[in-house]
């Protein structure tokens, strides 16, 4: 299966995007379900003005490089697409070719794609350094102390 960018983009706009049918999401290899992720988030952090950079390779901790204006900011993008009994979202805080937390040195924020709701949390990482992975509960009234970075966009420098 191939998709292109140009397609992506023509679909996110007109509201068919297929990536928030959880069946056809989960039916990808987790590289092209994050390579979606990222697609997805350039195409958000773009509708609200960000400047949007992808470095050259996949070597660097973060996938992208987003322009607020007056920061750069190193951005981690993660996606989950099946909640557990609860409601919550299972998200890692770390590498794929290492099981360390990621650190200040590598990336500044992490932010979490919740595919079926098409909702999303900017989390800096100082909030789960120690941590190697985080639970989300989107849904309204669920304990969570990471629903505060929920859609949190003004967290990349204040743009939206």
């Amino acid at each position: 299966m191939s998709v292109l960018i140009g397609d992506l983009m023509a679909m996110a706009e007109t509201q068919e995007w297929r990536a928030r049918d959880t069946a056809w999401w989960r039916g990808l290899t987790k590289k092209r379900r994050g390579e979606m992720a990222e697609a997805a988030f350039l195409h958000k952090a773009s509708m609200l003005g960000f400047g949007v950079s992808k470095p050259w390779g996949d070597s660097e901790p973060y996938d992208l490089i987003v322009d607020s204006g007056s920061s750069l900011w190193r951005v981690q993008v993660k996606s989950a697409s099946r909640a557990n009994k609860y409601g919550g979202y299972m998200f890692c805080a770390h590498g794929s070719r290492r099981k360390k937390s990621y650190s200040l040195k590598e990336i500044d924020v992490l932010v979490a794609y919740i595919v079926p709701e098409d909702l999303w949390y900017v989390l800096p990482v100082r909030l789960f350094r120690k941590a190697k992975s985080l639970r989300l509960y989107p849904k309204s009234g669920s304990p969570s102390k990471y629903n505060l970075y929920r859609e949190e966009w003004q967290l990349l420098g204040g743009k939206p």
